[in-house]
């Protein structure tokens, strides 16, 4: 039985996770475009420390934030320059390595089902379930960068149209979680593989000059900038990670109080 190593879902979590994606994006694009790395050179540097990152969150007995982040973004890295050797370099287009890494999401997700273990990332208990589960983050970020590519160029809604219509649907799953009985876990898994075209798009509308469409930030201004974000951000939930349970624990001690005064003002 494994102790649970990952972070609480909370907005904290999904901003940190669309600066991670998003840094994967820019920080894939630095290595193969910018420093002219190629596609298939960054793609196996980076899944070398994905499998670094991998095996040292396996051996872990419990949750460690940097190291949780490190794993989410080097399957983030490593997605985008996998995604563009597929696209680009081997010709297969957008939307056939959208089609062909979204079957291999799905056969992924059956082989999870056939193990009988919930979607859920609470009932993460094996290791087995775990790689499951890592080997599921990976090709979704694989997967949303071919489909950010994918609306940001061949839908023709540009990097901007890409994010406002991903904004739209997480909107959408945002309601859906508090105002409709779908389910939670189901509702996750789409937020989660949605994050990172958008992470994506995001990621291209910063970098691209603007000549097409970006800001102009470039890839190495732009990975700065989100590294610097997503380690304050780690470093934020980690300090109010520790004191709300004291603060918990006051309250608790604190009605357990108010209820035993009135119990005895009620039997005086």
């Amino acid at each position: 039985m494994l102790m649970k190593k990952i972070p609480q879902i909370t907005i904290a979590f999904w901003i940190m996770k669309i600066c991670a994606t998003t840094l994967g994006e820019t920080g894939g694009d630095l290595l193969s475009m910018t420093m002219h790395i190629g596609y298939a050179m960054s793609s196996l540097l980076f899944i070398g420390l994905f499998v670094i990152a991998l095996v040292m969150q396996l051996l872990s007995k419990k949750y460690h934030p940097f190291l949780y982040w490190t794993v989410i973004l080097t399957t983030s890295t490593a997605g985008t320059t996998i995604s563009d050797y597929m696209d680009r370099t081997l010709g297969l287009g957008y939307a056939q390595g959208s089609l062909i890494l979204c079957t291999l999401l799905l056969a992924i997700f059956g082989f999870w089902r056939l193990s009988k273990a919930s979607f859920s990332v609470n009932a993460i208990t094996t290791v087995k379930i775990e790689c499951i589960f890592w080997a599921a983050i990976l090709f979704s970020n694989t997967l949303g960068t071919a489909l950010g590519d994918f609306l940001a160029d061949d839908s023709h809604l540009g990097f901007m149209g890409g994010v406002l219509l991903i904004s739209g649907l997480l909107t959408l799953i945002l309601f859906a979680t508090f105002f409709t009985n779908i389910s939670k876990t189901l509702l996750f898994w789409i937020a989660f593989v949605l994050t990172r075209p958008f992470g994506a798009t995001m990621g291209d509308l910063l970098t691209k000059p603007h000549a097409q469409g970006g800001l102009g930030f470039g890839t190495v201004g732009s990975s700065f900038i989100l590294a610097a974000i997503l380690i304050v951000f780690i470093l934020f939930t980690e300090k109010v990670a520790k004191k709300p349970w004291s603060l918990m624990a006051g309250m608790k001690r604190h009605i357990r109080s108010r209820a035993q005064m009135e119990q005895r003002r009620v039997l005086e």
